[in-house]
């Protein structure tokens, strides 16, 4: 394949490699991000923002659906939420809510993230990045109007490839469902924020979560003993 190179892009590029591991992002105190601010320069910040609803409704009869939470398939090949950098002169809210209007077409009349929606902030120093989660919800019924709209979206075929829910069941073997789902590639530290924001928004107990953890680390691990086991061959 021919390398055409980053053009344009080459500024942007190295925020959004992959490979970042969890330890690499740093969760922030408010006083912390204030300090930081002032003494790490130069910042880049990026805002995200996490829509979600409850619902708690059987699948099949089987599995209880809990809610809905949006993700989204982004131009790179990976998961995250819909959000992005900040552009100069602009505050980490300003930006989500820019974002979520061009990505997923958000009427910022109806819907809009406020200062207190803001659950995290992270800083990644290598990339001298701070990242800003926010997360809002929304009835079940907005929230499948929402769903619809990203295909009318400014960004839509463009920086995002469509809208994705999160299954938030496990089925019957103890992977498929919600561990299954984890095990995907995720932006930056996408998967950390998803599982913060079920926490927050009390989708999933805290024994639910670290059952649903276990899970997805064996069946990683298990993913990795068979890519192995597979070059060997």
């Amino acid at each position: 394949m021919t390398d055409i190179g980053w053009g344009w892009l080459a500024d942007m590029e190295g925020f959004g490699t992959l490979g970042d591991k969890v330890d690499d992002f740093k969760l922030l105190s408010s006083e912390e991000l204030v300090s930081l601010n002032a003494t790490l320069s130069p910042l880049k910040h990026a805002s995200h923002g996490m829509i979600f609803a409850r619902r708690s409704k059987l699948l099949w009869d089987l599995y209880d659906m809990k809610g809905m939470v949006m993700m989204q398939l982004r131009f790179d090949g990976v998961l995250g939420f819909p959000g992005g950098l900040v552009d100069d002169g602009e505050t980490p809210l300003q930006g989500v809510n820019r974002e979520m209007h061009e990505e997923i077409g958000l009427d910022l009349s109806k819907y809009s993230f406020t200062d207190g929606d803001r659950i995290a902030s992270y800083v990644h120093e290598g990339k001298k990045l701070v990242l800003h989660f926010y997360m809002m919800e929304v009835s079940p019924e907005d929230f499948v109007l929402l769903e619809q709209r990203t295909l009318s979206a400014e960004e839509y075929g463009i920086e995002t490839y469509g809208v994705v829910r999160v299954p938030l069941f496990t089925m019957g073997d103890g992977v498929r469902g919600f561990p299954a789902f984890l095990a995907n590639q995720f932006a930056g530290n996408a998967r950390d924020e998803l599982i913060r924001g079920l926490l927050c928004s009390k989708l999933f107990t805290q024994q639910e979560m670290s059952v649903a953890l276990k899970a997805y680390l064996s069946h990683s691990e298990k993913l990795k003993v068979e890519t192995v086991t597979s070059k060997a061959n």
